[in-house]
């Protein structure tokens, strides 16, 4: 029964609640290993359930716990093997455990914390070690705009010393980007006063990839009219096809005016680990600062997002305060110091034990995995009449594809559809994408549970679905 002197606590139900909890993770875990054929809808019990009022008094535990699974159980999984829609992650195992230990422990990363302190710096070298990036610290963040926008706050107090305090009157600062960037390069202009009407989105080549050479004469015409320029920002991985900016080409670029290349690998740098994709990192040891959402392409769940940076003190240089009820002990930097949190829960805990239980070369045989399955799923599209790609092939795990009918007089209608239907349908999910003005299904593989069979079953789906114009445009 639940204890009466202290109504928050289970009482003798504790054990009894866990067991029942563990069930239902264990039920979720062994239907992950194969997919559903179709989605679960939320039944009509379970809306008014939702649209309940509050309860003013307490329930029996075990009933509430099984109705959390129910949700989730009739809500989107990206965990399941079939779900190839955003870039999602994968509801690693050894992940969840390490949320609830966390969790249960609730420690506080703020400031020192002892052997979850040092843990944490491990999984940052850990992970720099992974990618192949020689980080001096970092730090773990909620997701990739906190993470880029913590980079980047960093960039522009190099770029304009005292800004942090002085604010940004009378400056002019700039950022680069390509123009097929992630929004959050652009919220984290607005947000550090940069202004989103200073980010310059660079022309791309045909691969997708920022080009080098425009920016440079992007830099040379802004410093003539008297802007800062404050960071350049290569993008591995861009959400819309995968596309890997060349870092190498860019770093001289910023090598030759001085100014700050920053990394958002939040979706793709964790590729850098596999031996097929490792060439598209060239240079990723000369920027100064690198994002990735462990969430993403390291299988673990959310949220668990890092920023590494080159220089420790880059970081102090723009967060740090001297607050008497803030402790320095050992005369090392806290969290609060090279970070925009204080409260911070124990985020590094399931990177780490991701690494420590499965090795890194596990996890980089994985995202190799999901290379060979983009690349399968591409040459599979050439082979089916109704089914088109883009022309060159996907550099990452995003594999944009269109149904086409002969004779349909709005293609771009029937794919977004197409794309409606399939998510009705249920067997796999997947999201649009608009890519020069033309809708697309946007598949991307993230998933360590993801099979051969998985994507032959995304494609026979489509095709099936969208062979008819007749049967969608009604």
């Amino acid at each position: 029964m639940v204890d009466t002197e202290n109504g928050l606590s289970l009482g003798d139900q504790r054990e009894a609640a866990l067991t029942r909890t563990a069930r239902h993770v264990l039920a979720a875990w062994r239907e992950f290993d194969t997919a559903r054929e179709h989605e679960s809808a939320p039944s009509a019990a379970l809306h008014r359930f939702l649209a309940s009022d509050l309860p003013r008094g307490g329930s029996d535990v075990l009933g509430v716990i099984d109705q959390a699974a129910e949700v989730l159980d009739s809500s989107l999984a990206q965990s399941r093997p079939r779900y190839f829609a955003f870039i999602g992650s994968s509801g690693l195992e050894v992940g969840a455990l390490a949320d609830l230990l966390a969790h249960s422990y609730d420690t506080n990363l703020a400031v020192d914390a002892g052997a979850a302190t040092e843990l944490e710096w491990q999984a940052v070298k850990w992970l720099a070690e992974f990618i192949g990036f020689p980080a001096q610290t970092g730090t773990f963040t909620s997701g990739g705009t906190i993470s880029n926008i913590t980079a980047l706050a960093s960039a522009r107090e190099a770029a304009l010393p005292g800004a942090r305090e002085r604010g940004l009157a009378g400056a002019r600062p700039t950022l680069y980007c390509s123009t097929e960037a992630h929004y959050s390069i652009t919220r984290a202009a607005e947000v550090l006063g940069i202004g989103s009407a200073h980010v310059r989105g660079i022309d791309i080549d045909a691969q997708r990839r920022m080009r080098a050479d425009v920016l440079r004469e992007h830099l040379r015409r802004d410093l003539a009219d008297g802007y800062t320029p404050v960071a350049v920002v290569a993008t591995t991985g861009t959400t819309l096809t995968g596309a890997v900016d060349p870092i190498d080409q860019l770093a001289d670029v910023a090598q030759e005016f001085g100014v700050w290349l920053h990394v958002d690998g939040a979706y793709g740098v964790p590729a850098a680990a596999a031996v097929s994709r490792a060439h598209l990192f060239r240079g990723l040891e000369r920027v100064d600062s690198v994002t990735v959402d462990c969430h993403k392409w390291m299988f673990v769940p959310k949220a668990c997002s890092a920023v590494l940076v080159r220089d420790a003190a880059s970081l102090a240089k723009v967060f740090a305060h001297d607050e008497a009820y803030m402790p320095h002990a050992g005369g090392h930097y806290n969290a609060v110091d090279i970070t925009l949190e204080y409260s911070r829960p124990f985020r590094a805990l399931k990177l780490w034990m991701l690494f420590a239980t499965h090795g890194a070369n596990a996890v980089s045989e994985a995202i190799e995995r999901n290379c060979r399955q983009a690349q399968t799923l591409y040459e599979w599209i050439q082979d089916r009449p109704l089914m088109e790609s883009l022309p060159s092939r996907p550099q990452l795990s995003i594999v944009p594809l269109r149904v086409v009918v002969e004779g349909c007089a709005d293609p771009d209608r029937h794919n977004d559809e197409l794309c409606a239907a399939i998510q009705r349908d249920g067997r796999v999910y997947v999201s649009p994408a608009t890519i020069d003005g033309h809708v697309w299904l946007r598949p991307c593989f993230t998933n360590f549970r993801t099979t051969s069979r998985d994507v032959e079953t995304l494609l026979d789906v489509a095709e099936e679905l969208g062979a008819s114009c007749a049967s969608l445009h009604r």
